[in-house]
């Protein structure tokens, strides 16, 4: 049995501050969330990414390991050769075999673009998201569920984890968080259990969170990552950026689980993780 492309990947994983970072906390945790969404209820198009938490004393936070390793790539020359060759590789496996899956796992690619860094600021959480060539970011509420606690358990990579759920921002969520590692956080925006998340899903489980990897870790830099190319970040409110951001899926051709743009106008029945921006 081969071993998963993203528990080898997290065992290579590391992480350091370049000039285009600012250091916000020193990490003593990683823990790697296999992502799951499904962008179309009628096709049963399943997209997948590997997301990666950081946790600090202070901050810690979320981002795509695919989408870091994909812009790592593109900001020098060797990077972009070695990207290209990769491609090329497989594309030429993907004309042989016809594997659609292997192929989008052959070589790095941006896949989900959002980055949370939670208590930061203090009490607060900061997103910050690309939409085209649009590089923007909002404050959000820090740990804004109303968990409900339940009786029932299961065990998630080797630890007893108990239920919560709530009502956020339009879905039904329900987590399992593990009471023996005292660490009140977990996937994207989701936290302020009495434990870690370990697996979180929503109602129909259109987006789903389940821990692949976990591991305590030295003097690892929580950076702040800024968007390569001149300009920052534009502020701007959460509602508005979603109402944007869903917008240009249904109108201007969103990049689908395929990887590749839709451009027709058949109907495609997908909505965003928060609902409340309507």
């Amino acid at each position: 049995m081969k071993t998963p492309l993203y528990l080898l990947l997290f065992a290579a994983l590391t992480v350091h501050a370049t000039a285009q970072e600012k250091t916000l906390d020193q990490a003593h945790m990683k823990c790697m969330y296999r992502a799951t969404e499904l962008k179309d209820t009628l096709d049963v198009a399943v997209y997948e990414d590997l997301l990666v938490l950081q946790v600090g004393p202070r901050v810690s936070k979320c981002y795509s390991y695919y989408t870091a390793q994909n812009d790592s790539l593109h900001r020098t020359p060797e990077g972009q050769k070695a990207w290209s060759e990769m491609f090329n590789r497989a594309l030429a496996d993907l004309r042989k075999h016809r594997n659609r899956e292997q192929f989008l796992n052959s070589f790095p690619h941006g896949r989900t673009s959002t980055i949370v860094y939670k208590n930061h600021p203090a009490g607060a959480l900061t997103v910050t998201d690309y939409l085209r060539e649009d590089k923007v970011t909002y404050v959000d509420t820090l740990n804004g569920q109303a968990w409900t606690l339940n009786d029932s358990t299961k065990e998630v990579l080797g630890y007893t984890c108990q239920q919560a759920t709530c009502d956020f921002r339009g879905r039904r969520w329900t987590a399992w968080f593990a009471p023996d590692i005292p660490v009140s956080d977990g996937p994207w925006k989701l936290g302020g259990l009495p434990g870690l998340i370990l697996e979180a899903y929503d109602h129909g489980h259109q987006y789903t969170f389940t821990t692949v990897g976990l591991e305590q870790v030295k003097d690892e830099p929580i950076v702040f990552t800024l968007p390569d190319g001149k300009g920052g970040y534009r502020t701007t409110d959460r509602r508005a950026f979603l109402r944007a951001k869903m917008f240009d899926q249904t109108h201007g051709g969103a990049l689908g689980a395929s990887g590749s743009t839709s451009t027709d106008h058949k109907p495609v029945y997908r909505d965003l993780i928060e609902r409340d921006y309507k």
